[in-house]
């Protein structure tokens, strides 16, 4: 279709690509689904009500709240009056109904090891780890810092700190000392827990060396405890360092949960600050469990007998909320996997899953079009079955991408919940509810129940149906931030102040004719080319949606005639060839798919693209590389070599 320059106002984004697939729920699921569609109406017509009826109904209270909401914004207060533990909701209320034999996690290591942790086994291990933390001087209120690899500890740690109200910071595993040392300055840690190191792609990585170097830079810290990981020693500061086994396995397997306010900080979560300070995004404890566990049963349509599988890091809020605290609040058997999904080989994900019986998985778009890249013959070496729900996390999934999950992964029967969050909201936000929603890939379809979010042009006016603009919320939800760390103007400037009374998420998208919400990714990320503000997601997706593309990512550069021209890096499905003709073919693709305006003046073939460990994709040095810039910062890639192997190609781009 051919997109022509719109007549008056100019669009917040421009709405190209058309995606007219739909899916209905099987009539056989839609019977046995946890959600129903009166919930939608029930939340309409009261938001508080709503909220009061699910925390009233799902937490266990030491005392019950007064207030259900206080709200003067942007700073919001939920279940007032309130006081519990998450760690009891999350583990002894199990044990104490019986469930201390089910199992919490499986845990598989990367070379292959495995451990079964029960409720029984977390509430003794929890207990003792929060004993520990009890005798190197934590109290209720101050912080810890956790730098771990993916395994047990790691969210053993993180109840342990819930347990005796002391608010957690992780640090993913994967960052640097310079980053640990600035996250655990901003909220004065006193404590730091990490490992002699983990396993990534069959190699050791060191964190006790990284820890060692952000520690010296870091005054409030005055204990280490180290994780035994790799079982090779590490070098210990003497009254500094202690290992986990020596203080944790010796101390007493009952410690009582320690009851706080409903906001009582349970975490602090920094999103990576590039050009600025990083952001410690502050959570509580109440409306986060609320909006966690909620979220989590209905639209993962968790059963007691499912087995869970997020493959998100635990370092991720992803993983803090859907791996730790609202599946266990849940009482749900999930699984932890240490290591890369081509580890081994590429099957390991699919060998996990026919393993240990994995009926609903939970994964980032990069891992599926990583996965479309080697071929459907991995997982159709496996068997699959006992999957039941897919879901997609991190970014918005091009439609191509959705349906090889949806054909090669859930066998053509799975429903697919797409959706949308942030650390900042603590809670998914929009998604589809298996069993109401008729989905459409690609499309995070509407918000969940009790959330109004809106898509509104630069002037904060909401853009009618077949729209593109800025994706914004007008009312609070239990999990959302309660603020920037430390820094309450920095929080009201940086979500409140670009549409007044509502809160911008940084994201753009678009509503189709049905009301259908399609993300388009960050704002920063649209480009402007000859006055059409076009997303980056709709170009990807147009290259996604032919047959010899694996994955794409595309950015703006600098144009002297246009403003900014398109310029896309291309992986290719394995065994497709390079050849300059396949190059014009695809910028071809992409002016028959979406319009001339967006065809790719340049167009390169990459063996990778510069990620993070949680599969982003850093436009930002995709920027540089293109317009022959000094490289930023590169240190939370998780291959800073393919930086360089893309600058080497950037004069083979086909223009």
């Amino acid at each position: 279709m051919s997109v022509e320059p719109s007549q008056g106002a100019q669009p917040a984004i421009e709405n190209l690509m058309d995606e007219r697939r739909v899916f209905p729920p099987a009539a056989e699921f839609t019977a046995n689904a946890n959600a129903q569609s009166s919930i939608y109406d029930e939340a309409e017509r009261d938001y508080v009500a709503f909220w009061e009826r699910i925390a009233r109904d799902r937490v266990s209270w030491d005392t019950p709240f007064e207030t259900t909401l206080e709200w003067d914004l942007p700073f919001a207060k939920w279940f007032t009056g309130g006081r519990l533990n998450i760690t009891y909701n999350c583990v002894d209320r199990h044990v104490e109904a019986g469930l201390g034999s089910k199992v919490a996690y499986h845990w598989i290591g990367e070379p292959g090891d495995t451990r079964t942790i029960t409720y029984a086994d977390l509430q003794r291990e929890v207990s003792k780890a929060a004993n520990a933390l009890l005798e190197v001087g934590v109290t209720t209120g101050d912080r810890v810092a956790i730098y771990m690899p993916m395994i047990p500890e790691l969210p053993i740690a993180m109840l342990a700190c819930a347990r005796i109200g002391a608010p957690h910071t992780v640090v993913f595993g994967g960052f640097s000392a310079e980053a640990l040392a600035g996250r655990i300055n901003d909220c004065g840690a006193r404590v730091l827990i990490t490992a002699d190191g983990g396993w990534r792609r069959g190699n050791r990585v060191n964190l006790k060396h990284h820890a060692d170097e952000a520690v010296a830079s870091t005054p409030t810290i005055q204990k280490v405890i180290v994780v035994d990981r790799l079982g090779q020693g590490a070098h210990m500061v003497p009254r500094r360092d202690v290992w986990w086994h020596d203080i944790v396995d010796r101390q007493s397997e009952h410690c009582p949960p320690v009851p706080v306010d409903s906001e009582h900080m349970l975490y602090l979560l920094y999103t990576s600050g590039t050009t600025a300070k990083p952001k410690g995004i502050l959570h509580t404890t109440a409306g986060y469990l609320v909006g966690t566990s909620f979220t989590h049963e209905a639209i993962f349509d968790l059963k007691p007998d499912d087995v869970y599988w997020c493959a998100a890091d635990i370092g991720w809020v992803t993983g803090h909320s859907y791996i730790v605290y609202g599946p266990l609040a849940n009482a749900a058997t999930g699984v932890i996997y240490e290591g890369a999904p081509d580890t081994p080989t590429w099957d390991r994900w699919w060998q996990i899953i026919e393993e240990f019986k994995v009926s609903i998985l939970y994964c980032a778009p990069t891992a599926i079009r990583a996965f479309m890249k080697h071929g459907p013959q991995f997982p159709a070496a496996h068997d699959l079955s006992s999957l039941r729900v897919l879901g997609s996390v991190g970014e918005p999934i091009n439609p191509e991408a959705w349906l090889w999950y949806h054909e090669h992964i859930g066998r053509g029967t799975a429903p697919i919940v797409d959706t949308w969050w942030q650390t900042e909201t603590g809670m998914i936000l929009i998604t589809p509810l298996p069993g109401v929603t008729t989905t459409k890939p690609g499309s995070a379809t509407f918000p969940f129940p009790g959330i109004e979010a809106d898509i509104v042009d630069g002037d904060g006016q909401s853009v009618p149906f077949g729209g593109g603009g800025y994706l914004v919320l007008k009312r609070p939800w239990p999990a959302m931030l309660r603020g920037i760390y430390g820094d309450p103007e920095r929080y009201r400037e940086t979500y409140w102040s670009r549409f007044p009374g509502m809160y911008f998420a940084g994201d753009g998208a678009k509503r189709d004719e049905e009301g259908y919400f399609w993300l388009l990714g960050r704002v920063d990320d649209v480009m402007n080319v000859a006055g059409h503000r076009i997303s980056t997601t709709e170009v990807e997706s147009a290259l996604v949606d032919h047959r010899s593309v694996a994955e794409s990512a595309v950015v703006g550069v600098k144009d002297e005639v246009s403003g900014q021209a398109i310029y896309a890096f291309v992986i290719l499905k394995t065994g497709q060839d390079p050849a300059d003709a396949l190059a014009v073919q695809l910028r071809e693709h992409v002016a028959y798919v979406i319009g001339p305006i967006a065809r790719p003046k340049y167009l390169m073939f990459v063996p990778d693209l510069p990620k993070t460990r949680s599969g982003k994709i850093m436009r930002r040095l995709l920027r540089d590389i293109a317009e022959g810039r000094t490289l930023g910062d590169t240190t939370t890639l998780a291959d800073a070599t393919v930086v360089e192997t893309i600058r080497e190609n950037t004069g083979k781009a086909e223009e």
